[in-house]
């Protein structure tokens, strides 16, 4: 039975699941996936919200009974795969297949580093309580997987210190190695017929940092590239090169606690690594506030800087020359000397007085990013196409490449250009949701231009009464953070719903909380704008605050730009607008996530009218009517209200 017939009304899927609606959509794109794995060839498919194209890429896959490996976006998306999706058609096909799911070294737990943390208990006292829990559950555990440790927050810093990176790996010298939870999973996976990863993972092994763990990309017949619109940003961080404050800071933790395994003393611990701990924290005061981006030249000015930056640098030089006199003293100093010697190289490399103009000669941009507590440097490539391409021939096999997000209009040309695809397949397929009846999009007259101060004040105010009317029940996204808190502190004296807000909680337990409440108004920016499923009448409204284009200040963004301009391109047709017509089509998919889903989409921004690329926008949306007046808005929901309660 074909890979369409299967997905049919009366096909086998319909046997074994129960309430399965056939699609037409879906059975398409399973039909032509299992054309293109059958060919060898490339196909990109754009797969709107509602198709079912995990299905519809799964069943041909499967049947195709060659290796296949499927990369998701996120780790939330591979469990939802691996132990929803997959068990359900491997018992509906009845074929034997054995299948892995792999995850990054970093959510396995590390025996080593457990151990040795445990050991130096007074160095890590504010973490014996959570230290105690992984060490019972460790004796527990089959996979080692730290997603089972409901106890522990996935945020916490006790992670790092029990579970390894490429960098503080000790590879075949470690006394657990046969035992070790990140070998048995590859291992498993290099065996899988099919090997669910995410992003992250694929690059990872393309860019060869997990040498020593063994390959898994090779051999494998068919590459599936699920929210593949990801894709290009996530290649360029794995083909640049980043220093990060963690990796630093963790190299001390580290030399600290292989240094008490093997002496025991804490008295001749070198003043040196104080002084680079030191220099860390002076080095991020002097960066300022958080999530801000640097380009080079901008870091440069900063007060302080380049002097701050030769004291991290020459009090790392004392850290790896101490190492390297201990070295010999055990496996674990060895490594952190490694590790030194490595991170020093990195530090000298962006230190040095090479200038941007130079870099980008080389297609590289240097740049730095803050967060709350650390910072990273980064020089990133200006285009992967080159790079992916060259991986992609030396693995010789079929590629599909999906998501709900990568046309732009009917042109696949912004996403097939940057990663080098040269003229694939292609294959857009609409949702099978009724969103003409089901949905309204309202563009209120009258805004002043996003630049107006007073622009994210006016949004709030035309949304409260939209908001009313829907009984809260409402995502606002917005396009900074800045304009999510100022909107957070008007909306707190206007509305008596509750509020939830990016940040306050982790990202699964706001939308938990959305859910249960009912009545819920959740305010996000960034992460909140893809990758969110709320079905049912909790969510039906989502307001958006501006067209998401990316801010021309950003350092890579600027960079490329500049590029494309010498090559005679076009920087806002070429790539400004067509990077933000899909960021807006992931955050307008919110909205409508089943087939009896109703909803308002409300955009703020008044170019979508005043603007002739508007036109570009608005031709890129679900077909649901458009209207200008918070009459209809209010009609919308009278009339559907009874329905819904």
């Amino acid at each position: 039975m074909s890979a369409s017939d299967f997905l049919a009304e009366n096909g086998g899927l319909s046997e074994h699941l129960s309430g399965f609606r056939p699609r037409i959509q879906q059975q398409t794109m399973a039909g032509q996936v299992e054309s293109a794995i059958e060919g060898h060839e490339v196909l990109v498919v754009e797969a709107g919200t509602g198709v079912g194209k995990t299905f519809a890429y799964l069943v041909p896959a499967i049947q195709s009974g060659q290796r296949v490996i499927i990369a998701t976006g996120t780790k939330n998306l591979q469990d939802q795969l691996f132990h929803n999706d997959l068990p359900v058609i491997r018992q509906a096909l009845g074929l034997p297949l054995s299948v892995s799911l792999l995850k990054g070294r970093a959510n396995y737990l590390c025996k080593h580093r457990l151990e040795i943390n445990i050991d130096a208990g007074n160095q890590h006292r504010r973490y014996q309580h959570e230290l105690q829990v992984i060490n019972d559950w460790s004796g527990r555990t089959a996979s080692g997987d730290i997603a089972e440790v409901d106890d522990i927050e996935e945020g916490s810093a006790v992670w790092p210190l029990v579970t390894s990176t490429t960098e503080n790996c000790i590879g075949q010298e470690c006394e657990s190695y046969e035992e070790c939870f990140v070998l048995k999973a590859r291992r498993r996976a290099q065996s899988a017929d099919m090997v669910v990863i995410n992003h992250h993972l694929l690059f990872a092994d393309l860019a060869l940092k997990e040498k020593g763990f063994g390959d898994i990309l090779p051999g494998a017949d068919v590459f599936i590239i699920d929210e593949a619109h990801q894709l290009p940003e996530v290649a360029g961080d794995f083909f640049g090169l980043s220093l990060t404050s963690r990796q630093i800071y963790n190299l001390v933790n580290d030399s600290r606690t292989e240094h008490l395994k093997e002496s025991g003393r804490l008295n001749d611990i070198p003043a040196a690594l104080d002084k680079l701990e030191q220099s860390i924290a002076d080095l991020r005061l002097a960066m300022g506030g958080s999530n801000h981006r640097f380009s080079w030249d901008e870091l440069q000015q900063l007060k302080n800087f380049p002097d701050l930056l030769l004291v991290m640098q020459s009090s790392l030089q004392l850290v790896v020359d101490w190492l390297e006199q201990n070295a010999e003293r055990g496996k674990g100093l060895d490594n952190c000397y490694k590790r030194a010697s490595s991170l020093l190289q990195h530090l000298q490399s962006f230190s040095s007085n090479q200038d941007d103009e130079d870099d980008r000669c080389f297609e590289h941009v240097r740049w730095a990013s803050t967060s709350r507590r650390g910072f990273a440097f980064h020089s990133t490539p200006l285009q992967i196409d080159e790079l992916f391409q060259a991986h992609m021939k030396e693995l010789q096999a079929s590629w599909i490449f999906t998501s709900a997000t990568l046309a732009v209009g009917e042109n696949f040309a912004h996403f097939t250009s940057r990663l080098g695809l040269n003229e694939p397949r292609t294959l857009l397929l609409g949702s099978p949701f009724d969103y003409e009846n089901n949905g309204l999009k309202y563009i209120p007259k009258a805004m002043p231009d996003p630049s107006d101060r007073s622009y994210t004040r006016e949004v709030c105010m035309r949304a409260l009464p939209v908001i009313e009317a829907a009984k809260g029940r409402s995502f606002m996204l917005f396009t900074s953070h800045r304009a999510l808190q100022s909107a957070y502190r008007f909306m707190q004296d206007h509305l008596d719903y509750p509020i939830l807000v990016q940040g306050q909680a982790p990202k699964q337990r706001l939308l938990n909380d959305f859910r249960n409440h009912g009545n819920a108004v959740l305010l996000g920016t960034a992460s909140f704008w893809e990758g969110v499923d709320v079905r049912g009448s909790a969510l039906s409204c989502v307001i958006i605050d501006k067209l998401p284009f990316a801010s021309p200040g950003d350092p890579v963004m600027q960079a490329r730009l500049d590029v494309m301009k010498k090559q005679g391109l076009n920087p806002f047709f070429d790539y400004q607008l067509p990077s933000a017509v899909v960021t807006l089509k992931q955050g307008v998919g919110r909205l409508i996530r089943d087939v009896s889903d109703t909803g308002i989409l409300m955009l703020c921004d008044p170019r979508l009218i005043s603007k002739s690329y508007g036109k570009v926008f608005l031709r890129s949306l679900p077909e649901m009517p458009l209207t200008r007046e918070i009459e209809d808005v209010l009609k919308f929901f009278s009339v559907r209200e009874p329905l819904i309660s």
